[in-house]
């Protein structure tokens, strides 16, 4: 990686930010100066992996080194803090960051003063992580394939007491999930293609060890093992990752749960439900400690405190709540967030927040639901039922064109559609200049400015229809 040589550092940390607009004309300036044009490449490559970066690390990227698949698979920081905060909260004094990448969580744990060993395979990244972790005098990496070094540490061809005397005191693990080929690099989703793979992560927690690994979120329920805690974590409305906690890690009465970080309303352990302890209710809306500490955590996306909805049930153990149909399909929709559904707790939200305002799926496929009344939740976007229309295209445009729409939002779910190809083909015609007809003239900015609606498209049993809603304020 030219940018750690002495020359490569010292002019990466020379220059302040990374602008499209002027790369080529610093590149120039830099070749120019007598860089190499390796080097100036790799420096700008760098700059622009730090501007990418400050998303996920804040201030932090600013004096970080990144590779590309580095930076995508890496945990943003708010995140990073609470899984620390796991291991902090546990006891835990000391843990290996097997498969640490460009060390995200590794800084994490460290910042909360726990010894911290990163163990990365790949030379390049484990020389990006070094640097990281350079602030850190209780972290330090070492270059070894994960499960080779746990091998040799627990003795496996020498001391074994001298191995048991240096093993930590707990296990954090983010497997690769993309295989390389001389065709680029492809994504897997079978947990025992991962690197290391699933079962290598249980036979480590069968030893009593408290263990935590990051997986995607697409991982299916029948993968994850009976004897864990199972979290699902959304940032600003997004999905961003599955983690599963054992032994100490795992919280008494959680089996799964939805952390959300971001935007919306916030739980707090006060004022929704007791906490994910053996004496609450199997199904709790809870506010989330702060990493290692007491009360709730503030997150870095909008400075809003995590929200999180856990049940002590299994996957498909939720309670029975009333599925309507097509008449059910009135007053507020509701789209859970993704981490809520692919936690499975759908029907637990409902029960727990909508039981009281006539929550009733649509369809027990499908995660849309309704209520009677608007519920403040930061675990679902609410909307306003305006108007129910059969799903047909013919009809759609001529909705469009009466109402005088000339911004669509298209929103779906269980039918097999891309909003983009839909909204090109129902707009076709119906630019902002568009005398439209009835709706015309509505939207804001005056006379003729259009008309903003917001479509959604579902399945309720056989029948495709399309909502147009107003977003509640949230």
């Amino acid at each position: 990686m030219p940018v750690l040589t002495p020359e490569g550092w010292s002019l990466l940390n020379s220059l302040d930010g990374y602008r499209e607009s002027e790369a080529l004309a610093l590149s120039t300036r830099l070749r120019g100066e007598g860089h190499a044009p390796e080097l100036v490449a790799a420096v700008l490559t760098q700059l622009k992996f730090r501007s990418k970066a400050a998303a996920k690390f804040g201030p932090f990227a600013g004096h970080m080194v990144f590779t590309r698949a580095g930076l995508e698979q890496a945990t943003r920081m708010s995140v990073a803090a609470l899984h620390a905060g796991r291991f902090a909260a546990a006891g835990v004094g000391s843990v290996a960051d097997l498969g640490c990448g460009i060390g995200a969580d590794a800084m994490a744990l460290a910042a909360l003063d726990l010894e911290v060993t990163a163990v990365e395979r790949d030379e390049t990244v484990a020389a990006a992580a070094t640097i990281n972790l350079m602030p850190f005098p209780n972290a330090s990496v070492v270059c070894a394939d994960a499960e080779e070094w746990l091998a040799a540490l627990d003795g496996a061809s020498g001391d074994g007491a001298a191995a048991t005397s240096a093993r930590p005191g707990g296990f954090w693990l983010d497997p690769a999930r993309r295989v390389v080929s001389s065709s680029g690099s492809s994504r897997v989703f079978d947990p025992e293609a991962f690197s290391p793979p699933l079962s290598f992560v249980e036979r480590l927690a069968d030893t009593g060890a408290p263990v935590g690994v990051k997986l995607g979120p697409a991982l299916p329920h029948d993968s994850v093992p009976a004897d864990c805690e199972a979290q699902w974590v959304s940032v600003d409305g997004s999905l961003t990752e599955a983690v599963l906690w054992f032994n100490a890690l795992a919280r008494p009465g959680v089996r799964r749960s939805a952390l959300v970080l971001g935007g919306g309303s916030v739980a707090t352990g006060g004022d929704r439900a007791s906490g994910a302890g053996g004496a609450g209710p199997a199904s709790s809306a809870e506010g989330v400690p702060a990493a290692g500490g007491a009360g709730p955590a503030s997150s870095a996306e909008g400075g809003r405190s995590p929200a999180e909805l856990s049940s002590a049930a299994d996957f498909g153990d939720s309670p029975a709540v009333p599925v309507a149909g097509l008449e059910g399909l009135t007053d507020y929709l509701y789209e859970p967030d993704p981490a809520v559904i692919r936690a499975g707790l759908v029907a637990d939200l409902i029960d727990r927040e909508f039981t009281a305002v006539g929550g009733r799926l649509l369809d027990e496929h499908i995660a849309y639901f309704c209520a009677d009344d608007a519920v403040d939740t930061p675990f679902a976007t609410g909307y306003r039922v305006l108007e129910v229309m059969p799903y047909k295209v013919k009809g759609l445009r001529r909705w469009v064109k009466e109402t005088g729409v000339t911004r669509l939002d298209i929103k779906k779910r269980g039918v097999d559609v891309t909003p983009e190809e839909l909204r090109r083909l129902l707009m076709s015609g119906q630019g902002k200049g568009s005398k439209g007809g009835k709706g015309a003239g509505q939207g804001k900015g005056g006379k003729g400015a259009g008309r903003h609606a917001t479509l959604v498209l579902t399945r309720i049993g056989e029948e495709r229809v399309a909502v147009e809603v107003e977003p509640l304020p949230r």
